[in-house]
């Protein structure tokens, strides 16, 4: 349950109670009217923009409609207090029996707290890590992947339809010398010595495994055969060898995806003709020669025609082309074709988490979603930045068995799943991340890793000890939701409540954005709000939560920690990390 939107619907039926009055005009838009805290707390409980975007098309001042509007918010149950601000902002205070009682809202729902119905079922796909089948995940491929997962549970979460998807990237020439790479490490597993790895191939030692793994198939078969009868089978182990090493880490990362879509296939099913056709069919398709380069000059561009889609028409800097020279399909041709194979399963909504390095790449691929789906589908990309490896403010050293880069097994065996997926969701996936092995494990609030599961593992140590102390009380939280809440008056409880009750709508506003990190942030801003009122009880006995001489203001305390710790639960089950019950 949504407090804001049930204000947000009182509102309006003030703001038609107010044109019933004449005070504003009859059947105005109220879209835009928002209800949301305001962002200083000293203001009130509650923020309306109303008078705000009512003004225009009112024809009157942004304060004239506040004033006019305000005795009919004073009128509505729980509210104490109505104000206007700057140019017309109405802010509500509210009283504080309203939040006690909500209290029950939350232990009812459980970890199902925030959920949401905004969604409506509307099928969303992220495709999200997605990495070339040539090696084994890196630390930047984690980035990605806790963000994709994450935003894909909180889009459920919020009620979408959602696929998880994985695109392997096997038709490109980078899986050609994967194959070569393979056969060089098959032949050292078959007894030939001298063998060095040439420049341009994949030198990380993860191969001789493959290798062996040939080896140990297929004896002999492939050493004296020449390249083009060996390539293929040799190209189709491989990248099995891979993509079963790539899953069995992400799902040691907890990551497990819906589908697993070959370009390969795609490809040799006819959907890059299909798109192609269906581009060519809307006049989307002509052949041309493109302006040279940026910063090229005239005398090193060799125009020629080529076959281009009109990018341009639908935000594009360029028309793109869709053919090589010697016929064949452009990878943009091939991944036109994904989306649109996308599109035709049935998903309105397409989401990429890619890395930063395909930042150029995102124009051209809107344009063509656009295109493809005729208007009927939209793509975000997500653009997840470099991650810097530290320890302790140094750069971490390359992985031997990777050959260039630290896998992501060699971060998770470091500093373990749960601080990884944390961690990776502590900035905006724009954003720089630094990653300090010692800084992510260490047991202070600095660490918002161990400053949230330390929140958690204090609820559920006042809940044990409580268990305790009464092994005769129900502390489920169907009882404790039943209790009263009476006692809860000081300022820090019911500011507790009230951030609790801003999950859901944190929920909906985070989804609807696409932005899973706001969610770490949520979580960080409640576990110190907890801190803070335990630190209270500290110096003041009063406000402890077990109070030996008072059961009723004990039981309602109670319910208030089972709470924190249940919508600490919830946030933590969308980042895909595990609640602790106790830190060591």
């Amino acid at each position: 349950m949504n407090v804001y939107k049930e204000f947000e619907a009182l509102v309006r039926r003030a703001l038609e109670a107010l044109a019933a009055d004449g005070g504003i005009p009859a059947g105005l838009d109220l879209s835009r009217v928002t209800v949301e805290p305001p962002r200083e707390a000293a203001h009130g409980d509650i923020s309306t923009n109303a008078a705000m975007v009512l003004a225009k098309p009112a024809g009157k001042p942004p304060r004239a409609i506040a004033e006019a509007l305000a005795p009919h918010l004073r009128a509505l149950p729980d509210v104490t207090e109505v104000t206007i601000a700057g140019p017309g902002f109405v802010n509500l205070r509210v009283a504080p029996s309203y939040w006690r009682a909500r209290l029950a809202d939350v232990l009812t729902a459980g970890v199902g707290f925030g959920a949401s119905t905004i969604g409506n079922g509307t099928r969303v796909n992220v495709e999200y890590v997605s990495a070339n089948p040539t090696g084994p995940l890196h630390a930047a491929h984690a980035r990605g992947a806790v963000v994709g997962d994450a935003l894909a549970a909180l889009l459920e979460k919020a009620g979408y339809d959602v696929t998880r998807e994985y695109y392997i990237n096997d038709a490109g020439a980078q899986v050609d010398v994967l194959a070569r790479s393979t056969h060089l490490r098959y032949r050292e597993a078959l007894g030939e010595t001298g063998i060095e790895i040439p420049a341009g191939m994949y030198p990380g030692e993860y191969l001789k495994d493959v290798g062996q793994a040939l080896a140990e198939r297929d004896g002999a078969k492939w050493r004296d055969l020449p390249e083009e009868e060996w390539l293929a089978p040799v190209r189709a182990f491989a990248i099995d060898q891979m993509m079963a090493g790539i899953r069995e880490d992400l799902a040691s990362l907890n990551i497990h995806h819906d589908l697993f879509s070959s370009e390969r296939a795609l490809v040799d099913n006819g959907a890059v003709d299909q798109a192609f056709k269906a581009l060519e069919d809307a006049g989307l398709i002509y052949v041309g020669v493109l302006e040279p380069p940026k910063g090229k000059k005239p005398d090193d561009w060799e125009p020629r025609p080529q076959t281009l889609f009109k990018a341009t028409q639908f935000g594009d800097d360029v028309d793109r082309p869709l053919k090589k020279s010697d016929g064949s399909w452009t990878y943009f041709a091939n991944d036109i074709a994904y989306h649109y194979d996308k599109y035709r399963r049935g998903c309105p909504v397409l989401i990429d988490v890619w890395g930063a390095d395909h930042g150029g790449y995102v124009k051209r691929m809107a344009a063509a979603t656009k295109a493809i789906s005729d208007g009927k589908a939209a793509l975000d990309v997500k653009l997840c930045q470099l991650v810097h490896l530290l320890q302790n403010g140094e750069p971490v050293k390359m992985s031997k068995r990777a050959g260039t880069f630290v896998t992501l097994r060699d971060v998770m065996d470091a500093v373990g799943r749960d601080v990884v997926r944390f961690i990776m969701l502590t900035r905006r996936n724009d954003q720089t991340l630094e990653f300090d092995y010692a800084k992510v494990t260490e047991q202070s609030k600095d660490n918002p890793v161990f400053y949230v599961q330390y929140a958690h593992a204090r609820c559920r140590s006042v809940l044990r000890q409580a268990a305790s102390l009464h092994a005769d009380w129900d502390l489920s939280r169907e009882a404790l939701s039943a209790v009263s809440f009476d006692g809860l008056a000081s300022t820090a409880e019911v500011d507790l409540i009230r951030l609790m009750l801003n999950w859901p709508r944190t929920v909906e506003s985070a989804a609807e954005a696409h932005e899973p990190h706001r969610v770490a942030y949520y979580l960080q801003e409640l576990a110190a709000a907890f801190h803070g009122f335990w630190n209270q009880g500290k110096d003041d006995a009063t406000l402890r939560f077990i109070i030996e001489e008072d059961d009723a203001l004990t039981r309602a305390r109670l319910a208030l920690v089972t709470a924190v710790s249940l919508v600490i639960a919830s946030g933590l089950a969308i980042m895909g990390v595990v609640p602790a019950e106790e830190l060591r």
